[in-house]
Formats: C-alpha cells, sequence, structure tokens
C-alpha cells in the first residue's frame, strides 16, 4: 500500500505526465527534422505536406512554428518548405525571406511573385525514390 501523501503521489503524476509530453514533442521534432532532411535541393514541400511526410497529420501550423524556432547555423534545409500553392510566407523584405529566396535561386527554384512553382519543383518522393 502507497503511504504518501496524496498531494505527492498528484505531484509525481503532474511531473510523470510533464515528462512524457517533453518527450513527445522532442519526438514530433526528430520525425519532422528527419522529413524535411530529405528533401532534395531544389525541390519544395508544403508546409502540410511536410507534417504528412513526417507522420504528424494535419499539423501545418506546428511545422511553421518549430521551423521558426530552428537554432542558427541549422544545416536543416528549412528554406525548402513553402506555404500552400508555392506561396513563400516569409517577408521578402526580412533578412529570412530574403535568404529563403536567394537560397532557392541558388538551387534553380524559379520565384516569381513570391511564389515557387509547384508542378515544376515540388517534391513527389514517391517519383523520386530509387
Amino acid at each position: 500500500m502507497n503511504t504518501r501523501p496524496l498531494g505527492e503521489q498528484g505531484q509525481a503524476a503532474k511531473h510523470a505526465a510533464s515528462a512524457l509530453t517533453a518527450a513527445s514533442r522532442q519526438a514530433r521534432r526528430e520525425a519532422l527534422y528527419l522529413a524535411l532532411a530529405q528533401v532534395p535541393a531544389g525541390k519544395v514541400v508544403s508546409y502540410g505536406q511536410l507534417a504528412e511526410l513526417a507522420g504528424l497529420g494535419r499539423a501545418a501550423r506546428w511545422v511553421g512554428r518549430t521551423l521558426g524556432q530552428l537554432p542558427d547555423g541549422s544545416s536543416l534545409p528549412w528554406h525548402r518548405v513553402v506555404a500552400a500553392g508555392g506561396r513563400l510566407s516569409l517577408p521578402a523584405g526580412s533578412p529570412s525571406g530574403a535568404e529563403q529566396r536567394a537560397r532557392l535561386r541558388a538551387e534553380g527554384v524559379l520565384v516569381h511573385d513570391d511564389r515557387v512553382d509547384i508542378r515544376r519543383h515540388g517534391w513527389r518522393p514517391m517519383e523520386h525514390s530509387g
């Protein structure tokens, strides 16, 4: 029989739930990073498509928030992620928006009117797998 007061049990349960939540968040981030790392140069994916590829369902907004928190100097190709329909969501005048456009152009991705032609540059993993 457990002799700890109910308050301590509640605190222990709260701590265990918090640890599980943190582990779950980390697992989600790792799945996202693994999926993003596979997007080849010259191709783009939408936030929603990346969420699906990572097994995260319909988590496009979460993907956007998480990518916005990548540490400086990350080697992940964050610039290859665009909004639905190929729209570039980072403002053209911002440092990150300018960097995204420059990186995409350097990879041969055409950017016109703050959009990427998804039919031409969209990544379809089943077509690109061996």
